[in-house]
């Protein structure tokens, strides 16, 4: 759940309230140095090098994990409904080569699913890890939702509380998805009947959590907050999309004020709309 696909990051809120316009940009140092917990592969990026109005955001090595756990997600989820709901995706199974082929490959392709997302959750723990912002950040949840502020508080780092939420959403039905797809795949003995009943009702349960996750990601990352998506194919993202949607990882990254870019940016530009892009109509 992003204002981008990416913010927030559980800085401490007293490091995030200094600096001051004007002062030179720091140099972007590798997670390990700082201990904030952020990934060096993330904000030393890769690719193609960022444009003076950019900031590096992801680098090659995220980017890939990411859209292999995206890939090998679908086609699991794809191959699960052929095999779920025959009458209802039967136009699915002829994709895969057929039914029985489905049936073959649907369990494989969820094994690489979590084998990449365990790749991803070892890369991206310790700025998934929760803190007291992230709570702060849950309870204004209406807010965010609504637009009511231009910026995001100055305590939301590399990733925001909704970011984390889906994040840890993920990892346990991950966790759901492997367990009772290794009993459906292998029914136990004795009482199998009824563990295989129960894993097929958790199965489709941990689907459903996924597949909501999914579509609210992707939403948030393109109609919600344009300029997001670039940070998952770029690995970079604008200036103004840094601290309109994480003005703590900003601030740390830069060493300026986001709240006063933000002012000057508005008053050179005008009025800029939640997406840190200039628009021109003033909200009231």
């Amino acid at each position: 759940m992003t204002r981008g696909a990416e913010r927030g990051d559980g800085a401490p809120a007293s490091d995030e309230l200094g600096g001051v316009q004007g002062s030179p940009p720091s140099r972007v140092t590798r997670g390990a140095e700082r201990g904030d917990g952020v990934p060096a592969s993330d904000e030393l990026g890769g690719g193609s090098p960022p444009s003076s109005d950019e900031l590096p955001r992801h680098s090659v090595y995220t980017r890939l994990l990411h859209w292999s756990v995206a890939v090998f997600f679908i086609l699991s989820l794809l191959s699960g409904l052929a095999v779920y709901s025959p009458w209802l995706f039967r136009w699915i199974a002829p994709l895969f080569g057929g039914g029985p082929m489905t049936r073959l490959l649907h369990p494989w392709f969820s094994l690489l699913f979590v084998g990449v997302f365990i790749l991803q959750f070892f890369n991206w723990l310790a700025p998934m890890t929760w803190s007291a912002d992230d709570s702060r950040w849950v309870r204004r949840m209406p807010e965010y939702l609504s637009n009511q502020e231009p910026l995001e508080p100055e305590y939301v780092g590399f990733f925001n509380g909704g970011q984390k939420l889906y994040f840890w959403s993920i990892v346990g039905s991950a966790v759901v998805f492997l367990v009772t797809g290794l009993f459906m795949w292998f029914p136990p003995h004795g009482s199998g009947r009824s563990v295989v009943a129960v894993s097929y009702v958790l199965h489709d349960v941990a689907m459903l959590v996924m597949l909501v996750g999914l579509i609210v990601h992707i939403y948030e990352a393109t109609a919600a907050a344009p300029g997001t998506f670039k940070a998952m194919t770029r690995g970079a993202v604008s200036k103004r999309w840094a601290w309109t949607h994480h003005p703590a990882w900003y601030r740390r990254v830069t060493g300026r004020n986001p709240r006063e870019d933000y002012d000057l940016e508005r008053r050179k530009t005008g009025t800029l709309n939640f997406s840190g892009a200039p628009s021109s109509t003033r909200k009231s």
